[in-house]
């Protein structure tokens, strides 16, 4: 992924990765793999999501 800055505007390009990035799910993959998950309760949050 690359983001352009323009005019030194680095704010403004960080809140568009930001939002690139929560668009494609990767805060919340990375919250889900920050502590170990048990088998059995990937497959009841898999449930609970869908």
């Amino acid at each position: 992924m690359e983001i352009k800055v323009f005019n030194n505007n680095v704010e403004k390009a960080l809140k568009i990765a930001k939002k690139k990035l929560a668009g494609e799910g990767l805060f919340r993959e990375l919250k889900r793999r920050r502590f170990y998950e048990k088998p059995s309760l990937k497959r009841k949050n898999k449930e609970r999501e869908a």
